[in-house]
């Protein structure tokens, strides 16, 4: 893929950091053309359009997708030349702004996650609910203080050294991250772990929540390249066919299975007789819960406790986005079913507690 090449250099002769700014699409990178509806601008022109970046202390370089992405439509590509291009560059800037749609971005940030293994950079995915020409867009603010952010640094080291998505004030763990809102700028939650930063008139960082750098870490770069994976959400009323047109997918390697509360499923025998078939087919079955909030206990109740016989993998606290993720991550890094399932269990990247 060709990328637009853009940079910015500031004006004095040692600025506090360098940071890649990389633009794959989405909403804050559109303005309003004369008809009234959302194109996306050149965005090499975004001095123009955030006069404020002019002040700041750092050199900014922009590399831009040849043709912008409505998040919508982020694959597996994208993620993994989103991680090349930081892998490639990862020794000559300080940190990375990656500028992504808000429908997909909680995914795109869980799979960068796990790609960049020994990250101990600043990776800060920003977008924005209204474009940037907008009066009243919160562009502005998401992308300046996602500069800030990915700049900081204390006695020569980063403040922030994993991947995280900035909106609306708050500062979360990327892998953690849930879209929760699409009709005010408060688009992200992260229910089950404390936001990393608040920004105020300061930004007030968590760092007891935050990656501690990892120790004479050298960053590695592995590909997201099976997608052989599913989710299967429960409902009420759900119906052998619908359990066995999903199971029986040809080459289906791993299911995420979207289960009620604490981890909970149907106690009807054709349902646990299909997902026992499964298992032994060689099927990974990954428990998530539906809720924003809580985790899965496998076995508190007894409508639980037959996935815990079979063998099916308890994903603790983790959410949908990064459980996906994570399988498509394992089952294209790992040589057995039995080392995706043991990783599966346990957290790779704070994906999980």
């Amino acid at each position: 893929m060709k990328y637009k090449i853009v940079k910015f250099q500031n004006r004095k002769d040692s600025p506090n950091a360098s940071i890649l700014v990389i633009y794959t699409g989405g909403t804050i990178g559109m303005l309003y053309d004369e008809s009234g509806s959302l194109v996306p601008f050149n965005f090499g022109h975004i001095m123009d359009r955030i006069s404020y970046l002019k002040g700041f202390e750092i050199n900014i370089t922009v590399i831009s997708f040849p043709e912008p992405i409505d998040s919508s439509s982020i694959n597996l590509e994208h993620w993994n030349d989103l991680a090349y291009i930081i892998y490639q560059n990862y020794d000559t800037y300080d940190g990375f702004v990656i500028l992504h749609g808000t429908d997909t971005m909680a995914y795109s940030a869980s799979a960068l996650s796990f790609i960049l293994e020994g990250l101990n950079k600043p990776v800060i995915f920003t977008g924005a609910q209204l474009p940037i020409g907008a009066a009243r867009s919160d562009a502005r603010e998401n992308l300046i203080t996602a500069l800030d952010i990915a700049s900081s640094h204390v006695d020569g080291k980063p403040v922030v050294s994993e991947v995280c998505i900035y909106f609306s004030y708050l500062l979360l763990r990327g892998n953690r991250s849930k879209k929760v809102e699409s009709a005010h700028f408060n688009a992200f939650e992260s229910e089950n772990y404390p936001p990393l930063a608040k920004a105020g008139v300061e930004i007030e960082y968590n760092y007891s929540s935050m990656s501690t750098p990892k120790k004479n870490a050298a960053l590695t770069y592995k590909k997201i390249l099976d997608t052989n994976v599913a989710i299967m959400k429960m409902f009420p009323g759900m119906t052998p066919g619908v359990v066995e047109s999903i199971l029986s997918i040809k080459g289906l390697k791993g299911v995420v299975l979207e289960t009620f509360g604490s981890g909970n499923v149907t106690a009807d025998e054709w349902f646990g007789n299909y997902l026992k078939k499964a298992v032994e087919n060689n099927i990974i079955l990954f428990n998530v819960s539906q809720c924003t909030g809580g985790r899965v206990m496998q076995g508190r109740y007894q409508t639980s406790k037959m996935l815990e016989n079979i063998g099916v993998v308890s994903g603790s606290d983790i959410t949908t986005e990064a459980a996906i993720t994570k399988m498509m991550y394992l089952l294209s890094n790992e040589d057995s079913i039995e080392k995706v399932k043991k990783r599966l269990k346990i957290p790779l990247c704070g994906e999980m507690s």
